[in-house]
């Protein structure tokens, strides 16, 4: 494995952001929707649509030939809209993808880290997000500080403190 570095995210972004909704989408092993239906559903969409507006921002994770490999991001999602993860007004809900020859890597560690780091200055308290029950990602958001707080069907919602 190469070194990668991490950028802050931009406009232009929205295509690989898009990318790594459907590998988050489809985190489980031989389970795969496909990207066209992930990338079309309400309930992903609310993470990229009108990408970058203001309230959003993100990081991007890249190889030194400066090939995307992974990306976390927040938005301000509204009460009428909430996504997954949603947890209160002024509190951002965070999305994490890494390709998975990436995974196990510390990429999506330094992704969520990074993301984190860029809350708290932007005066944020708390950050959300949601993840599935089995997902082992739940481990990596456990050990970074992310609680859960509350429970639907299948899911968990998880907060970090960041003050």
């Amino acid at each position: 494995m190469t070194t990668f570095t991490l950028r802050n995210a931009r406009a232009a972004d929205g295509t690989f952001l898009a990318d790594m909704v459907v590998e988050a989408a489809n985190w489980r092993p031989g389970v795969a929707r496909p990207r066209h239906e992930v990338v079309a559903s309400p309930e992903y969409q609310r993470y990229l649509a009108g990408w970058m507006r203001p309230g959003d921002a993100g990081v991007v994770a890249e190889t030194a030939t400066g090939e995307p490999i992974g990306a976390a991001w927040y938005r301000m999602l509204p009460r009428s809209d909430p996504g997954f993860g949603w947890v209160g007004t002024g509190v951002p809900e965070l999305i994490i993808g890494v390709r998975p020859l990436w995974r196990a890597h510390g990429v999506g560690r330094r992704l969520l880290q990074e993301l984190c780091d860029v809350a708290r200055a932007a005066g944020y308290a708390r950050v959300s997000l949601s993840v599935e029950r089995g997902n082992f990602a739940a481990t990596l958001y456990r050990s970074e500080g992310f609680a859960v707080t509350a429970s639907g069907i299948g899911r968990d919602t998880m907060v970090k403190r960041l003050r």
